[in-house]
């Protein structure tokens, strides 16, 4: 990241989604109607919980399939989830916090600089690709990392990835192919 000099970059994670299981059966209605902060849609056959220290909010399933969002490190999606293990406990369900995993992270990064995205988009061609009547901004794909970043004019990125570290890669990644389509600096008069 030092084609530019030493600026350091900052990556914000605005979203951790992650999912476990309770190995038990849960009765949505019960959590309905006893537990706090709850919103039940049995249209989706799900209820929503929200906790508020961390803030996050909960889709439980009566299969006992819990995915949580909005926690913004892997740390406190955890432990948000483990909270949410222990409302259910005290609600009555016999709860047994298993298979927790972090399915995707959702960050924003800003360059010092603004991005040509029709050159971007010419120079990274199949990995690449720019539809300014769709959406605007530039959708780059990398596999090995399983992560995309979303690329705009003013040098913004949003990157989702499966865990923070590939997000991390994913901007060391893009980073130099940015600088390469750079829009050069108006001059100030």
């Amino acid at each position: 990241m030092d084609s530019s000099g030493d600026e350091a970059l900052d990556i914000i994670i605005t979203n951790v989604v992650a999912t476990f299981r309770t190995r038990c059966h849960l009765n949505l209605r019960t959590i309905a109607l006893e537990g706090t902060n709850v919103i039940y849609k049995p249209e989706d056959g799900k209820v929503l919980m929200k906790l508020r220290k961390p803030k996050i909010t909960a889709s439980i399933w009566s299969s006992g399939k819990i995915i949580c969002t909005g926690a913004t490190s892997e740390d406190e999606a955890k432990l948000g989830a483990r909270r949410l293990a222990r409302c259910l406990q005290k609600l009555g369900f016999k709860v047994n916090f298993s298979a927790f995993k972090v399915v995707n992270v959702l960050a924003v990064c800003s360059m010092p600089f603004a991005v040509h995205l029709i050159d971007f988009t010419k120079n990274n061609r199949p990995i690449a690709s720019y539809e300014p009547e769709l959406h605007p901004a530039a959708m780059y794909r990398i596999k090995t990392l399983k992560a995309t970043v979303q690329v705009f004019s003013t040098g913004s990125l949003t990157v989702t990835g499966p865990n923070v570290q590939n997000v991390a890669a994913a901007v060391e990644h893009i980073y130099p192919l940015l600088f390469e389509c750079q829009k050069p600096k108006p001059l100030c008069k």
